[in-house]
């Protein structure tokens, strides 16, 4: 499942992260979302996770008389969104957008990522 990775400006980070009904629906189902923000304690940066659903295979009942898929089985906690349904776009302030192929791990990404900025002053 691949997955979408996206970074803010520091100096737009205010203005998205002020936002409570943003913030109230990045962090609403992540366990059926699969979004989530991880904060580096080197840099300070901080970097919103939200995994993308690849190729879907279809779940349900065959149904013996007509050799068909019936149901609709597997929407629910698939830990992914849709990449129509995606909350970390350019419209919503995020500059800085990584799409990772599938099988890439995000926070070996975002170690990568973040040595490229100093460290944050103690």
């Amino acid at each position: 499942m691949p997955s979408k990775m996206y970074s803010l400006k520091r100096n737009e980070r205010s203005k998205i992260m002020l936002t409570t009904e943003f913030r109230e629906k990045f962090f609403e189902e992540t366990d059926h979302t699969g979004r989530h923000m991880c904060i580096s304690f080197r840099t300070g940066k901080r970097y919103y996770i939200e995994a993308i659903e690849g190729k879907k295979v279809k779940w349900g009942d065959l149904n013996p008389a007509t050799g068909k898929v019936e149901g609709s089985y597997g929407e629910k906690y698939r830990g992914a969104v849709d990449k129509k349904d995606s909350l970390i776009t350019e419209e919503n302030g995020f500059d800085k957008v990584h799409e990772l192929p599938p099988g890439t791990s995000p926070m070996n990404y975002i170690e990568k990522l973040d040595a490229e900025y100093p460290d944050k002053v103690q």
